[in-house]
């Protein structure tokens, strides 16, 4: 399972700390594992098709006792429908062996899955439901022809009453209409309340086996979840049960444990290897919806792992969240009145306060001008993206500016330079867009998603990348950034986007770091109405 590197590494300085997961610079050790990886991937043919269709792999750069430096390697998930392969490290807790508790317990939620099946095509449920609907459907039928027959014998007793027939009369035949309408319904609710209650024993038994089903799947889950029992490197161990109780969700997410970060760190304590440096790539297509990079290194996801590593990661020096490290610039004003201040956010800095500590505008603005019984903040940016950010001075300058955002009457320009060559020299980005609540905060196209619609114009190519004019009708979290990368967007990521792009995988030539800036706000002035337009050049 620990695999000597093919090539000579003596000239590679070993890291000094072990790898922060969710925000990396892959280690030069990783990437050389991470292609030997590859080069063995590429030699088994009877996997190319999966492969091919998408799958994450990591490696693990380890030291031996010996001071012997080799990797391991691992993918996500399961591959060719087994975990035992005998190149990558074990699951954490194989599932999938044929005698195991969860396959023998996973096949009789199955079974109980045949019985509603044999439930619901069975004779007798069928007739029974088919009797419902004709009972119905002879009511209304029944119903609507009574009622035909009593308009017509209305119409014709205002015919006799205009002709001067005694009222008392007309009124009676009225109240034996009524009657015999209400008769009528009654009948044709006890005939359908009859055939709903035939087969309401047939479907009670089938939410009977649906409920042992729901009970049996999630107490499954949960008995799973406490098997896999993970180890940091102190040598404490915690299940999965108990590592997310404290966090929002409370109960693991399907896969957790099963990720290629948790098998290495995993398989290298039980084995006494020292841990030194991880990394996770992607191979083959993008998944539908998401943006993944074939080769292209991947942080850790958040929902799944973080709360799994950052317990098997206790015991290890590593790295310090880079994120934590970031001290922007201070912003640069490039409008100010009375009721406004227009900003240059330089990239790096929160628009608001977050739970990291970076220093946000809010928190610039509060230096600036005091504690406030409003938010200033009237629109936000990305803490990658620079560029042209507006505050509000006054409460009712704020709600006026919100307003104008709202209603879309806000006119918003956006420069970027990308991987690639944009064929076409301009047009409309229409791909809704959702939370990918797996891979928090990544954001993903889909059906059900919220509309998101971008413009864009290119400026200009060179040396394999375009430079372009992006005009934003909607603001949803991320657009521009997975309108970019998506494959039925522009195809071609923002350079230094670590989230859907090569961030993690080249240096960025224009000053490493994500190349997309707010170059042009025009808004109305919430006091004098007077139109106002606001250019800041990018530094890229």
């Amino acid at each position: 399972m620990l695999h000597r590197f093919c090539c000579d590494i003596s000239a590679i300085v070993l890291p000094a700390q072990f790898t922060w997961p969710f925000h990396y610079t892959p280690h030069p050790l990783c990437r050389v594992a991470a292609d030997e990886v590859q080069a063995y991937l590429r030699s088994r043919e009877e996997w190319q098709d999966e492969i091919a269709a998408g799958k994450m792999f990591g490696v693990l750069v380890v030291q031996q006792r010996s001071g012997d430096v080799g990797f391991l390697a691992a993918f996500s998930g399961n591959l060719a429908g087994r975990n035992d392969h005998e190149y990558f490290v074990p699951a954490v807790y194989d599932m999938l062996q044929p005698d195991d508790f969860f396959r023998c317990e996973e096949a009789e939620i199955s079974a109980i899955n045949r019985r509603i099946a044999d439930v619901e095509q069975s004779e007798e449920y069928c007739n029974a439901k088919q009797t419902v609907q004709k009972s119905k459907l002879q009511a209304e039928q029944e119903i609507a022809t009574l009622k035909k027959s009593l308009a017509q014998r209305k119409a014709e007793r205002a015919q006799r009453r205009a002709e001067g027939e005694d009222e008392a009369q007309l009124i009676l035949e009225s109240q034996r209409d009524n009657a015999n309408l209400q008769r009528l319904k009654r009948h044709c609710r006890a005939m359908v309340a009859q055939a709903e209650e035939r087969f309401a024993l047939h479907k009670a038994e089938i939410d009977a086996l649906r409920t042992e089903r729901s009970h049996r799947s999630a107490e499954l889950q949960m008995a799973l979840f406490r098997e896999f029992r993970m180890l940091n490197a102190r040598g404490e161990v915690r299940d999965l049960c108990d590592l997310f109780a404290p966090t929002a969700q409370r109960i693991p997410p399907a896969g957790a444990g099963e990720c290629a970060a948790p098998k290495l760190l995993q398989y290298a304590y039980l084995h006494d290897l020292r841990p030194l440096a991880m990394a996770e790539f992607w191979q083959g297509a993008s998944p539908r919806g998401e943006v993944r990079h074939d080769g292209h290194f991947y942080p850790s996801c958040n929902s799944k792992c973080k709360p799994i590593l950052m317990h098997m990661m206790q015991g290890l020096d590593v790295e310090p969240n880079p994120l934590m490290e970031i001290c922007p610039p201070e912003p640069q004003v490039l409008l100010e009145d009375e009721s406004v201040v227009v900003i240059n956010k330089p990239c790096g800095m929160l628009s608001v306060d977050g739970k990291s500590g970076v220093r946000s505008v809010q928190a610039w603005a509060r230096e600036r001008y005091g504690e406030k019984d409003f938010p200033m903040i009237v629109h936000r940016l990305d803490q990658s993206t620079s560029g042209i950010l507006i505050l509000a001075k006054s409460k009712a300058a704020h709600y006026a500016l919100q307003s104008q955002f709202i209603h879309r009457t806000v006119e918003k320009r956006y420069v970027a330079l990308l991987e690639g060559e944009v064929a076409h020299k301009s047009g409309t980005i229409d791909l809704p867009m959702r939370l990918d609540y797996d891979n928090r905060p990544r954001q993903m196209i889909s059906s059900d998603g919220k509309q998101a619609t971008t413009e864009y114009e290119v400026l200009g190519i060179k040396d394999g990348r375009t430079r372009i004019l992006f005009r934003p009708i909607t603001g949803r979290t991320h657009q521009l950034r997975l309108h970019a990368a998506h494959r039925d967007g522009l195809n071609a990521p923002i350079v230094g986007d670590d989230i859907y792009g090569r961030g993690l995988n080249a240096d960025c030539t224009a000053g490493h770091h994500l190349c997309l800036h707010a170059c042009l706000l025009e808004f109305d002035h919430p006091v004098t109405g007077e139109r106002i337009k606001v250019e800041c050049k990018a530094d890229f």
